[in-house]
């Protein structure tokens, strides 16, 4: 979120070479990925935001482990519906499930934050001769209809010197329900009043204006391809492509760009207000660097597992993601999660239990 592929499909991905089982050696008191006699195989499904990374890390995994593990990338409501259905050993989704999907659950669901990514603005103004700032507030006038030419005064007001044509705006969305989507409407909701209260966020919502198109491919496509479009994809997807991405302003008042610093720096900013079980969002986070439309990836797993082989595996791969894992992240443009919130996920992996024994104690 380029160095691996980025063509996320829902094609199972079996990843793994048997037999390797290597002892990792770990200080006093941490778990040892491996550690466990043979080597299960694990199943999982869900968004495919994170699916270059989860490719990269299970691979490596399964070299170092022996564990193999199978995930479907089939979109955050997929991979809620299947934790909640009990088909998968862990779901995936960008979005916290929300209290009554919870409530549905035969037990009690944890949210580990795997890494942090962001949505992005990008659009195609050719001419503009330098990078596009908008606010908050311009851009959800954008995306409600209400600003519909490249020099609205507005846009020309935090642009000063660019050459804005008297273009119309071609505004872009996804078509399809996503992880994707329900992060940058969860943004506008955060900021806007009136996006709040007209459209809200979720993974699918009645767009007031623009032009539909399924899949961050589709929306590329859609942008590159109409002059004066705007639309929003994740940022390894517009770095891949070579898009122009906007300087959002933040809530400190700073235009930032979608750095990984800055990524990193709006989780660094939630931190401490953060719930103990991380179900947040943390799109406008405060802090001066921070970058306004960023958001953790989740795998979600029940707290009580079934089986103790596969749960206490299930542990130890996200034990191990939080610590070695995180140094694959900046090569495929995710951005790794600050110190502070990996000790918080790491005290609810250590909660992982099989019948109310945690499984990461011997």
């Amino acid at each position: 979120m380029a160095t691996g592929k980025l063509c996320l499909r829902p094609a199972a991905i079996v990843l793994g070479i048997l037999g390797l089982l290597v002892a990792a050696c770990a200080p006093a008191g941490a778990p040892r990925p491996g550690a466990q006699t043979g080597a299960p195989t694990l199943t999982g499904a869900g968004a495919s935001f994170p699916y270059p990374i989860y490719a990269k890390w299970f691979d490596v995994y399964a070299q170092k482990t022996g564990v193999r593990i199978n995930y479907q990338s089939i979109g955050s409501g997929g991979g809620i519906r299947q934790i909640l259905e009990g088909t998968v050993d862990f779901g995936a989704s960008d979005a916290p499930m929300t209290d009554d999907q919870l409530a549905r659950a035969p037990g009690k669901i944890l949210h580990i934050p795997t890494v942090l990514g962001a949505v992005v603005v990008v659009y195609n103004l050719p001419e503009l001769g330098g990078a596009l700032k908008l606010s908050p507030e311009t851009l959800a006038a954008i995306y409600l209809g209400q600003v519909t030419r490249w020099n609205d005064p507005r846009i020309a007001a935090e642009n000063p010197g660019l050459n804005l044509p008297d273009t119309p705006i071609a505004v872009v969305y996804r078509s399809d329900g996503s992880g994707t989507t329900y992060v940058f409407t969860d943004y506008l909701s955060a900021v806007s009043p009136a996006w709040k209260e007209r459209v809200g966020r979720g993974t699918s919502v009645n767009w007031p204006v623009g032009l539909g198109s399924k899949g961050n491919e589709g929306v590329t496509g859609q942008v590159k391809q109409t002059p004066g479009a705007i639309g929003y994809v994740e940022v390894a997807y517009a770095f891949q492509n070579r898009l122009p991405q906007a300087l959002l302003r933040n809530r400190a008042g700073n235009y930032v760009e979608p750095t990984l610093e800055n990524i990193t720096a709006a989780a660094a900013g939630a931190a401490p207000t953060l719930p103990e079980d991380l179900r947040v969002s943390i799109v406008d986070a405060p802090g001066p660097n921070s970058y306004p439309i960023s958001a953790f990836t989740y795998i979600l797993v029940y707290q009580e597992q079934r089986d103790p082989v596969k749960g206490r595996a299930l542990a130890e791969f996200l034990w191990w993601a939080l610590d070695e894992g995180q140094a694959y992240a900046s090569n495929l443009h995710y951005a790794p999660l600050p110190e502070a919130v990996r000790a918080k996920a790491r005290a609810l992996i250590k909660t992982i239990s099989y019948q109310g024994k945690p499984l990461l104690e011997n």
